[in-house]
């Protein structure tokens, strides 16, 4: 299937700076971004966390506009304190690179915080149980038992090694952890939270260790790379083709780079292409004489998997 199907879209093609650096190709816009309330005071904001953390020096998050906190590269979510109760909240992020250039505000996402209980002072119980594996090399499964309290659980939160990493509503029990890294020991707990910000002790304590390569398992790189370059009147392309990662489920997303820098994305909906994958990309009526091209998928799970292997092109003339 062609990438000039009505269902491709292309998104942050040759991205631009979004500002305050000292040049340069700004990181792209976060993607993936929730906001989920915590409590009557609180909102739990979240963004899905890209493979190459190291080149994002931190995340700006912003409500309504105004930016309320600053997190490192390595942290893909917040809670924003002092809210009112009952009350909808705007948020937005954005990703700043270790030169300070600023991405594009990501697409916003709102919530609306709970009702206020000010003479609630009893937290839920803990959580009695806490079960779960790796899933591969870079994920892990988790599942606990329910919690219980005189007003209602409105969500549980998740700590590695004493640091609170995710947070689900209090509806659900399960999550599945993403950006770990390979090879690693983990030591995960759960503590659940109500509406008067009461928070429960610790459940017990679940120790796995991912797989200790990316390679573990199935590769979660495109195959079957390859690239040609073309000029057509007057412009000049670069002709890629790939086959999809063996995944559980579709891939509907992959990132473009130029010469180890991001380029752009190519998304489908539904009918993303199950076999050999093409996409013309116009690199410009004066092209660099040579390319280095290599492409990566976004995983089922919400991560990105292993780059392609790398290859070179030289242009062609007009």
């Amino acid at each position: 299937m062609s990438a000039s199907a009505a269902s491709l879209l292309l998104a942050a093609a040759c991205a631009v700076g979004g500002g305050g650096g000292d040049g340069g190709t700004a990181p792209p816009a976060p993607d993936g971004i929730t906001a989920q309330a915590g409590s009557a005071h609180s909102v739990h904001v979240m963004w899905n966390q890209p493979g190459d953390t190291e080149a994002v020096g931190g995340y700006e998050v912003y409500q309504g506009g105004v930016k309320v906190k600053e997190v490192p590269g390595s942290q893909h979510m917040v809670d924003i304190t002092g809210l009112e109760p009952s009350s909808a909240y705007r948020f937005t992020v954005r990703a700043r690179d270790a030169k300070g250039n600023l991405s594009p505000q990501s697409a916003e996402t709102t919530a609306t915080t709970l009702a206020a209980e000010t003479d609630d002072r009893v937290p839920p119980t803990r959580p009695a149980t806490l079960r779960g594996h790796a899933e591969g090399s870079h994920a892990a499964s988790l599942t606990w038992g329910r919690s219980t309290d005189n007003l209602g659980v409105t969500s549980y939160e998740i700590y590695q090694g004493g640091v609170k990493i995710h947070s689900v509503p209090g509806s659900q029990t399960t999550t599945l952890l993403t950006g770990l890294r390979p090879g690693t020991a983990y030591a995960f707990t759960v503590r659940a939270r109500d509406a008067a910000d009461n928070v429960s002790p610790a459940g017990p304590v679940l120790r796995l260790t991912t797989a200790s390569a990316p390679g573990s398992g199935p590769s979660t790189a495109p195959a079957a790379f390859r690239v040609r370059s073309r000029a057509d009147s007057g412009t000049h392309y670069l002709d890629l083709s790939w086959t999809p990662p063996q995944t559980d489920g579709a891939i509907t997303e992959y990132q473009i780079y130029l010469d180890g820098q991001y380029t752009t994305t190519l998304a489908w909906g539904a009918d993303a292409p199950s076999g050999t994958v093409g996409y013309s990309l116009p690199v410009g009526d004066r092209p660099h004489p040579r390319y280095a091209v290599k492409v990566r998928a976004r995983l089922p799970d919400g991560t990105w998997g292993a780059f392609s292997a790398q290859r070179t092109v030289t242009t062609t003339g007009s």
